[in-house]
């Protein structure tokens, strides 16, 4: 006689106080609702084509190429970052004037970490810097801490730089900015803040390719998925790696650094 045993993943029962999961199909299955959504997929990525075209499009405004910023050689100008290319990118990093490394912006921290070295851009005739509203004295030992190249600009020390301001779009920072030379004239072709400074955080796309997504409570996730926490809960982190509600700890990425030990952080700083 041949007896046919149910099969139970779980046999101790752990999976039912479990948060739910995705329901459990055959491959066929699987691949028809994967072939599905590939549709809406691709009509996303021709969608962003034809934005990434408007782009191209749009009309440029000239800023002050003469604008004096600061770096570890001393001052130097907006036309200078080109360093002979067409085209410079810059990355306007958020700074608390007088906070030590921990309590730097986690949102700044998570959108330039992942194109620190700007190799491919450069292998395009692309420059690149970052600029941070804060005495390059007082950026440098962050610099060194972080590991990061020597790309880092004071735009607040200068008496004649306005870099910060007007000339490359207000005094918005956590923004990027794009930027065309044409000979010795510099114009801005581009800016973008928010949301839109998601293209540079690629584990904010790959935690969006998984079944749990962010974690974070406005995403619209399936009834009895784990409840969502605040936007950005998981950038900080404690010294043993878990999420702390910004109540202490630094940017995630900072406990890989060298000299990171714990800390408390008084107030909230995003």
């Amino acid at each position: 006689m041949t007896t046919t045993h149910e099969h139970h993943p779980d046999p101790d029962g752990a999976a039912a106080s479990a948060p739910a999961a995705p329901p459990v199909v055959d491959r066929a299955t699987w691949q028809a609702a994967r072939d599905e959504l590939l549709l809406r997929e691709k009509a996303h990525t021709r969608e962003g084509d034809a934005i990434a075209a408007a782009r191209r499009r749009l009309p440029m405004t000239e800023v002050d190429g003469g604008a004096v910023v600061v770096g570890a050689d001393g001052p130097t100008t907006l036309l200078d970052l080109f360093a002979g290319c067409e085209e410079l990118v810059l990355y306007k990093h958020m700074w608390h004037p007088g906070e030590p490394a921990e309590n730097q912006c986690e949102g700044c921290t998570l959108t330039y970490w992942a194109v620190q070295d700007p190799a491919y851009l450069t292998a395009r005739g692309v420059s690149f810097a970052v600029l941070a509203k804060a005495p390059y004295a007082e950026l440098a030992p962050f610099v060194e801490f972080m590991g990061y190249p020597r790309h880092w600009y004071s735009v607040l020390e200068h008496a004649e730089s306005h870099a910060a301001d007007d000339v490359l779009g207000g005094d918005d920072f956590g923004t990027w900015v794009c930027l065309l030379r044409r000979g010795d004239r510099v114009y801005l072709t581009n800016s973008v803040t928010g949301r839109g400074s998601e293209a540079t955080m690629p584990a904010l796309a790959l935690l969006d390719m998984t079944a749990r997504g962010r974690m974070e409570a406005w995403q619209d996730s399936p009834a009895g998925w784990p409840e969502g926490k605040g936007p950005g809960w998981f950038w900080r982190a404690d010294e043993d790696g878990v999420g702390n509600s910004w109540s202490g700890g630094r940017p995630a990425i900072q406990w890989s650094r060298p000299g990171a030990t714990p800390v408390t952080r008084p107030a909230h700083h995003h």
